[in-house]
């Protein structure tokens, strides 16, 4: 896969405002023709019209009116969403994180099929994001559609953009009907020190593991190229259905299983950070993670995918990588 970069323009900002990572980008093209925003004016607001040779458009603006991924613009939206930041960076210790793996890794909760949970997202709405409300359900859908216009050969690639998000049936009670700062958000990594791209990072100062000496440092309990699969990530839907896929023998590639596990671990994949634990088989995923992040923010929209025109199609595309009935 190609990815052409050009340099970024740095956006400023005052206190603990959200600024560019590092090494984001003005423009990033992809080799199947998507294209994300190219110019950006002072204030963060994309200008130009994002548009697909094969016809997907990318909107320039959220559904809020508001540039993508902006968690500091004046609205309703952005008062909860800081809100529901404020409790993930304080909550999400190593040893909850540690506790919910081993809870949630016996997989005792509910049998059921892949499309049975895509319709149990019908009932969820995720707090943490500012770009969109609606039923998760679309977003999958939005997303899948979007890349299987432009790599209409890659199907495992639009079965994972329609599953990426499945975990986040933890919100319901018969999943435990966990708190959304421990289903939703980005998240980052655990037993080292927080890097400052982390959205919101001042909330941190109140996590207790932000004193630990084991855990403050850049590597911490860690060692670097010890790939990302030996990092205790903060809990959420992300690791949940990564663990649900791999224990019920999915035959997705890797790489989907990579995109799925840190498809929210914006530091890495959008701001470059923490890539001192990756290993070479990390690097080589990273690359179909980009593409695929490219597609899972900027579909994000209020147009609805006709679902029963579209479901026979990704019904076989779940018979062909997992089993009729999965353990969750």
């Amino acid at each position: 896969m190609t990815i052409l970069i050009d340099q970024p323009e740095i956006i400023g900002s005052q206190g603990d405002t959200n600024k560019l990572c590092p090494d984001q980008t003005n423009e990033l093209v992809l080799d199947a023709g998507f294209v994300v925003p190219k110019d950006v004016s002072n204030n963060g607001r994309v200008i130009s019209e994002l548009v697909s040779n094969n016809e997907f458009i990318a909107p320039e603006i959220n559904s809020f009116g508001q540039s993508f991924r902006d968690y500091d613009a004046e609205s309703e939206r952005q008062k909860s969403v800081e809100e529901f930041y404020r409790l993930n960076h304080i909550n999400q210790t190593y040893d909850f994180v540690k506790k919910m793996r081993e809870e949630y890794g016996k997989l005792n909760r509910v049998e059921m099929s892949i499309w049975e949970c895509c319709e149990l997202l019908n009932e969820v709405v995720d707090d943490s994001d500012p770009d969109l409300d609606e039923p998760q359900i679309e977003h999958l859908l939005q997303t899948a559609e979007a890349i299987r216009k432009d790599y209409p050969d890659e199907d495992w690639l639009h079965l994972t953009a329609l599953i990426h998000d499945l975990g986040k049936v933890l919100l319901l009670p018969v999943f435990g009907g966990l708190p959304q700062w421990a289903v939703v958000g980005d998240t980052h990594p655990l037993g080292c020190a927080f890097d400052e791209s982390i959205v919101h990072h001042k909330y941190f100062k109140e996590n207790p593991d932000y004193n630990n000496p084991e855990f403050n440092t850049k590597s911490g309990i860690y060692t670097e190229g010890c790939g990302l699969e030996n990092v205790m990530i903060s809990w959420g839907h992300d690791d949940y259905m990564y663990l649900v896929a791999k224990e019920n023998g999915t035959t997705l590639p890797q790489a989907g299983l990579f995109i799925i596990r840190y498809h929210s671990f914006y530091p890495l994949h959008k701001c470059g950070a923490y890539k001192h634990f990756m290993n070479k088989e990390d690097e080589e995923n990273l690359k179909w993670l980009h593409i695929f992040n490219k597609y899972d923010l900027y579909s994000k929209s209020k147009v609805r995918v006709d679902i029963e025109k579209v479901k026979p199609y990704y019904l076989s595309l779940i018979e062909k990588y997992f089993p009729a009935k999965l353990k969750w």
